[in-house]
């Protein structure tokens, strides 16, 4: 058997083989023989039919059980001679087999690339500095005063506004398009909240109870019935009922509706830790994204296309739990599945880069995981109650390969802390890393 290797990439090689005639033409007779003991052809018991006939008939099954035996007893070896390691089923390109003639084939494999970890100390990057925003705590309070509002009827010969909430009839069509006609009693409109058709609230605004108003509107692009879309639709609204919204004060009352909380400054106190927390965490998050992104510019590397792969229908399944969870789709993203991959292949690639280079890191410093690390993390994941600590540390001591992912994760947290523990960090304002 010759055997070749040739190095397509640093993550693809090519492996040639030829086998022999001789053995070629001995596994072919023991196909057949096994073929012969076993067929059925009339006119024949089962073993006797006779060998020109048995060739003639099973020339195809022949060749494939050939094949198959021949890839089992040579691929393998010729990687093993040569210490590859596949990361993923090899692809095959082969000739016919045929009796008399050498049988060659390639394989091509993909394997982990070489990684000559260098440079990884001293990476410059850049922090977004922490600034209070006092306004964000504001808007916040004016968001729960919004969702604490009442509505009130409102006086007979007040006109519509935006942000009052309006019961009206209608009746909707049309023309060349039956199927679109519609009615509807006491539908209930929040004027300015752009939910509907475009330019259908903004039509209400002026009018009072009781009064009807026809209008057209050219339905928009993306309307869910795509021979419309452009057309005029005919609208007919008669206001039945107008309400406004009455806000609550902000004052002790309203705080002590959100729990253990005396006076208004409490809750604003406490709403003040919560954005100073949420921000310091998503300022530390974007840190450690921008040293990996460092980490990749000092280090290139070629990565395997099946683990890019893998990683983007990781990412896709994970956007499109996220969008379920907010009655979203990827449609109404304006994305399709290829779309998304397309899109977001250069990030996959660089979330293997990153977290083949961590690897690389782990045991470049011999970084482990203590007993003392795995309860650390168990206890952030319970969040302080007692008994979902129990149930996680119970989980985890019980499936081996969870505890494996979640000790590989603090590994790479643990090589994130080396790689900003050596770099040079300075912090800017939040614009300025806009703008780079």
């Amino acid at each position: 058997m010759q055997v070749n290797v040739e190095e397509i990439s640093p993550v693809q090689k090519k492996i040639n083989i030829e086998i022999p005639a001789e053995r070629v033409n001995e596994e072919i007779e023991k196909a057949y023989s096994v073929i012969q003991k076993k067929a059925k052809l009339q006119g024949f018991r089962p073993g006797k039919a006779p060998m020109n006939l048995i060739k003639r008939t099973y020339s195809d099954a022949m060749r494939d059980d050939v094949m198959r035996r021949l890839y089992e007893q040579t691929l393998y070896k010729a990687l093993n001679d040569h210490k590859i390691e596949p990361i993923d089923p090899p692809t095959i390109e082969s000739d016919i087999i045929e009796q008399g003639v050498p049988f060659k084939y390639s394989a091509l494999v993909e394997v982990m690339p070489q990684i000559l970890l260098q440079d990884y100390n001293g990476l410059v990057v850049s922090k977004e500095k922490y600034v209070a925003k006092p306004e964000s705590i504001d808007g916040e309070l004016a968001r729960m005063q919004e969702n604490m509002a009442q509505l009130i009827p409102a006086d007979s010969d007040c006109a519509i506004e935006n942000g009052h909430s309006v019961s009206v009839d209608y009746s909707f069509s049309v023309d060349g398009f039956p199927e679109e006609s519609s009615v509807a009693e006491d539908a209930v409109v929040e004027v300015g909240a752009n939910r509907l058709i475009p330019g259908f609230e903004e039509q209400l605004i002026g009018l009072k109870a009781g009064e009807t108003k026809e209008f057209t509107l050219l339905l928009p692009e993306g309307y869910r019935n795509s021979g419309a879309a452009g057309k005029e639709g005919l609208f007919k609204v008669t206001v039945k009922e107008i309400k406004r919204k009455e806000l609550p004060e902000l004052d002790d009352e309203f705080a002590q509706q959100f729990g253990d909380y005396d006076t208004i400054a409490d809750l604003r106190a406490k709403m003040v830790e919560y954005h100073e927390k949420h921000e310091t965490e998503r300022i530390e998050s974007e840190l450690k994204e921008r040293i990996i992104k460092a980490l990749i510019e000092k280090n290139p590397l070629d990565v395997p296309e099946s683990m890019v792969k893998r990683q983007l229908d990781y990412m896709l399944e994970n956007l499109k739990n996220r969008l379920k969870s907010q009655q979203m789709s990827l449609d109404m993203m304006g994305l399709d599945e290829a779309g998304f991959k397309v899109r977001f292949r250069d990030d996959a690639a660089d979330k293997v880069r990153g977290g083949l280079l961590l690897m690389a890191l782990v045991e470049k410093e011999n970084i482990a995981v203590s007993d003392e690390d795995l309860n650390e993390r168990y206890e952030k994941i319970a969040a302080g109650n007692p008994d979902m600590l129990t149930r996680i540390k119970e989980y985890y001591a019980a499936n081996h390969n969870a505890k494996n992912a979640i000790i590989s994760e603090i590994k790479e947290d643990k090589a994130i802390s080396v790689l900003i523990g050596s770099a040079v960090i300075t912090e800017v304002d939040a614009s300025e890393l806009k703008t780079a």
